[in-house]
């Protein structure tokens, strides 16, 4: 697949056939995630590949399986999503949390060496680098998945997720995870509904 294929065709997707995935595959794919730019010339990156569904569900065991209407109605209030195609994909995208991650293919769950640096409460914006990166190289293993026929979704952890996904997985202190990653092979009737962004708007030559 051509490189603007890949850009064009990528889309986020919360439904999978029940199929595996090729350690081949997921090695050329993880592999075009190092061919992303890094912050220190070092990528010092890792991706742990979770495929046993006993494992995946001690990982995912933090995240809900459901949500109600009623909580889903005030996520929306609260979140002030006021245009209809965002709460479409809300409402499509947030009771899927769950399963979208145990019904894929793969968990993939990347993480960067944060050594020194408080995410949270960075002294700088270049303190943020090694996150920025870390998201540079999703977007290739993204864009390598879609060209092998293949679709993925992500969540960033919230509240203990990253620490239970700690324990869970053994990765040491030093290691951020940016999100959980789901890879398979899309369903087909998969939802993939994007909003479409008139980039004339967002262009601006010289000054805003």
């Amino acid at each position: 697949m051509e490189l603007y294929d890949a850009i064009n065709n990528r889309r986020t997707i919360r439904d999978f056939e029940d199929e595996k995935i090729s350690d081949e595959v997921l090695r050329r794919i993880i592999s075009a995630a190092f061919k992303a730019p890094t912050n220190d010339h070092m990528r010092d990156w890792h991706f742990i590949i979770v495929t046993d569904k006993a494992q995946a569900a001690e990982l995912l065991k933090p995240i809900p399986k459901s949500i109600s209407d009623e909580d889903m109605d005030a996520l929306i209030r609260d979140w002030d999503l006021s245009d209809a195609l965002q709460q479409e994909c809300y409402r499509n995208a947030v009771p899927k949390q769950y399963r979208m991650l145990f019904d894929a293919s793969a968990i993939i769950v990347p993480l960067f060496g944060a050594k020194g640096v408080d995410i949270l409460h960075p002294e700088s914006i270049s303190h943020l680098n090694c996150l920025a990166s870390i998201w540079c190289s999703i977007e290739n293993l993204f864009l390598a998945a879609t060209a092998e026929g293949l679709g993925c979704d992500l969540r960033i952890p919230l509240g203990d997720e990253a620490e239970h996904a700690r324990k869970v997985l053994g990765f040491p202190e030093g290691y951020e995870m940016p999100c959980f990653i789901g890879i398979g092979v899309p369903k087909k009737a998969a939802a993939v509904r994007q909003k479409e962004i008139d980039i004339s708007s967002r262009i601006h030559y010289d000054r805003f």
